[in-house]
């Protein structure tokens, strides 16, 4: 009987080389591409709160007429509408209240003439300051955010948070409004 000679092993082919080469790095790209969009996505969707917050400068106290309000945009690109409601120079005579509504996120806007805000998505009231006084924020007990203020000699200061990975970092405010 006769055997085989084995031949001597030469190693792997160039071909197979290639091909396992390729599909490797194929699957490696594929893998960092999908981790890392993975990872951006749940940085967007489940942002953590630093906990930093800062006063910054809103407006001179002089410059806001009793019963003026305007729209703020805080660093982190939240809405907040600053209405001052008495007439003093302390931080009690302004209020500071997220400009969205928490029911379906909807803009509210200050009524003067029925001192509330009013969200018109559906028919959502706030009181001067933010609690829910009808509509569906009223059955849900849902008030609008409020920011802290501060009066300092002149100047009103409200507190916000700094976490800017979300948005626009436009701080100032926008345009300014009767109400």
């Amino acid at each position: 009987m006769s055997e085989t000679p084995e031949l001597p092993d030469e190693g792997v082919s160039r071909r197979n080389f290639l091909v396992s080469g390729t599909t490797f790095a194929m699957a490696g790209g594929l893998a960092a591409g999908y981790g890392t969009f993975a990872f951006l996505g749940a940085r967007f969707l489940y942002q953590t709160d630093d906990g930093k917050k800062a006063w910054m400068f809103v407006t001179d106290v002089e410059s806001l007429k009793e019963g003026d309000s305007f729209d703020y945009r805080t660093p982190e690109g939240a809405g907040v509408t600053l209405a001052r409601k008495g007439s003093g120079k302390t931080a009690e005579d302004f209020v500071a209240l997220s400009s969205v509504c928490p029911h379906l996120g909807c803009q509210v806007h200050w009524e003067a003439q029925n001192d509330r805000f009013f969200c018109p998505c559906h028919n959502g009231a706030f009181d001067a300051a933010g609690e829910p006084i009808a509509g569906p924020p009223k059955d849900a007990n849902q008030p609008l955010t409020r920011f802290p203020l501060k009066v300092v000699g002149t100047l009103l200061y409200i507190l916000v948070p700094l976490n800017v990975s979300t948005a626009n970092a436009s701080c100032c405010p926008s345009s300014s409004r009767n109400i």
